[in-house]
């Protein structure tokens, strides 16, 4: 054969192969976008790339399923929903000391569905994954209690921090099966 021939040939070897890749690349963007929804831009914009988010977003699902996350006994839930009642019923006279007790009624049920609590954003990460869509509720509701701490929250402050640990603490009741939840139908 001559020369321009396999010339040819590698060339057609190299774009069939360029081709692959970007759709391969196409398809795993797609399937970290529509499994993380916001979170994906969110975690783009502060690793400053698509390449970067994509990797550490792989990484919390490789470490997600290292994990024994549970659902929680039917009577714990129950325990648990009294005593979210209980902290919502207190927020009436005591806002500030009611978030300090939703934080740690959410830390509460995230530990014994088995959730690691090594740190703050750790724990964002692997909520992340079985719950993007509220997540940064998460994050919003424990810089307000952060704040709240120092004395600097305001009531509405206080309120939408609660509302915000209302939204993750209903969706950690949940009866779920163990591993990642499809949460696109579970919004309502």
């Amino acid at each position: 054969m001559d020369a321009w021939i396999w010339i040819v040939i590698v060339v057609a070897v190299i774009v069939i192969a360029l081709a692959a890749y970007l759709m391969a690349s196409r398809r795993r963007t797609g399937a970290l976008r529509e499994q993380f929804g916001p979170e994906y831009d969110k975690t783009v914009d502060e690793s400053g790339g698509r390449r970067a988010a994509e990797s550490e977003l792989k990484e919390r699902v490789d470490r997600r399923q290292e994990l024994d996350i549970r659902p929680l006994a039917p009577a714990a839930a129950d325990r648990y929903a009294d005593e979210w009642r209980d902290v919502q019923a207190r927020f009436v006279d005591s806002p500030g000391a009611a978030v300090g007790e939703a934080d740690r009624l959410v830390i509460a049920v995230l530990r014994e569905r088995g959730y690691p609590m090594d740190d703050f954003e750790q724990r964002a990460a692997d909520i992340s994954v079985d719950h993007p869509d509220v997540v940064e509720n998460y994050r919003a509701a424990h810089g307000i209690s952060l704040a709240n701490d120092q004395d600097r929250a305001s009531t509405e402050d206080l309120r939408q921090a609660m509302v915000h640990y209302r939204t993750l603490f209903e969706r950690l009741l949940e009866r779920e099966t163990s591993g990642p939840t499809d949460t696109r139908e579970q919004v309502r």
